[in-house]
């Protein structure tokens, strides 16, 4: 690879720990055989309180250039900086893998690896609704045709690319218009995977199965909220929220990713935001997905190994049970990728 690729990227700003989060993602950036230009948004609550509709301009306007962009967590005030985003952008589907790692302490002794599609858009997420008097309340949940197809195709094609099956899962015998459609579109598509094996499970059934047995899933499929919740219990199942990371896409009419957005999965944290204790983890693995998007899947794979085996090795934040700062542990998955970028050379 040479020294002198180029590789540009929006980069939006945002609350509590972001500052910290982004100064990591840079170290980290520093120490690959690759150029990178940020181009930061800031998209701050106190940015967005003086002019959001300038800040969701310029971060639209500026992924739409790049075609990728990192983003760090923002507050959710007068609006949802995340929901917004989606609907402007147009994305359909958040992927979210999760996996195991050794050393984290956690209560089961399975092994995850697994990988949750939702529907980004629609669900109960679509309507904030309203009330109806003082004794009720009511909103719209939308279930749509073409983002569960998008949903649906990037799972069965995620799991052709990993040699395992799929489950779709909802309330598809109680919520019979919305849930019955995202599953009767989960099925057409699977019609087109034949050697794909897969089956739908309930909702509340299959997070039962989840806690117990963890290891039997690999690549699930599911409308908006039901994702949201279930990836978050995997995290919770690998021991902390602050291992997650979450890719968003946009697709053409023909079905090809054209916007990408990828993030941690966990929020501000405003009770340690500035003090340099933060866990970075969830960001740096958002950082190496948008890589091996980006077309640089050796140096993706490379990072996130990095900073699986800088875990694994004990070197941690405090949220895992280690003494490093938010930048030490950064510095330490340094070390551990030049040795892995090394050994691969060599």
């Amino acid at each position: 690879m040479s020294a002198t690729e180029i590789l540009e990227l929006a980069e939006f700003l945002g609350d509590g720990i972001a500052p910290e989060l982004s100064a990591a993602v840079h170290e980290v950036a520093a120490a690959l055989p690759l150029e990178f230009r940020f181009h930061a948004v800031d998209l701050s609550l106190e940015r967005r309180r003086r002019d959001a509709e300038g800040a969701y301009r310029e971060a639209e306007a500026g992924i739409r250039r790049l075609g990728i962009a990192l983003k760090y967590p923002t507050i959710t005030e007068a609006e949802s900086p995340n929901k917004i985003l989606r609907e402007r952008l147009h994305f359909a589907v958040i992927h979210r893998p999760v996996a195991s790692i050794p050393g984290v302490p956690t209560r089961h002794s399975g092994k995850v690896d697994l990988h949750v599609v939702r529907i980004a858009v629609g669900g109960t997420y679509e309507d904030a609704g309203r009330r109806i008097g003082r004794e009720a309340a009511v909103s719209v949940r939308v279930i749509e045709r073409g983002p569960s197809r998008h949903a649906a195709m990037f799972a069965f094609q995620l799991a052709r690319r990993l040699g395992s099956g799929v489950v779709s899962t909802s309330k598809y015998t109680i919520q019979r218009a919305t849930d019955g459609l995202f599953q009767e579109v989960a099925e057409e598509v699977a019609a087109e995977f034949p050697e794909v094996p897969h089956h739908a499970e309930l909702f509340d059934a299959l997070l039962a199965k989840l806690i117990m047995q963890p290891e039997d899933y690999r690549v699930i499929v599911c409308p908006n909220e039901y994702g949201d919740f279930v990836s978050d219990a995997a995290c919770g199942i690998i021991g902390s929220i602050g291992l997650g990371a979450s890719a968003n896409y946009a697709f053409s009419d023909r079905g090809d990713v054209v916007l990408a957005m990828f993030d941690p999965a966990g929020g501000t944290a405003p009770d340690i935001a500035g003090k340099g204790v933060c866990n970075p983890s969830a960001a740096l693995l958002a950082f190496a997905m948008l890589l091996g998007h980006a077309g640089f899947r050796g140096l993706g794979l490379s990072l996130n190994t990095a900073v699986r085996d800088t875990i694994a090795a004990g070197r941690t934040t405090g949220d895992l049970g280690g003494t490093l700062g938010t930048l030490e542990f950064a510095a330490a998955v340094v070390e551990t990728l030049r040795r892995t970028l090394a050994g691969a050379a060599g």
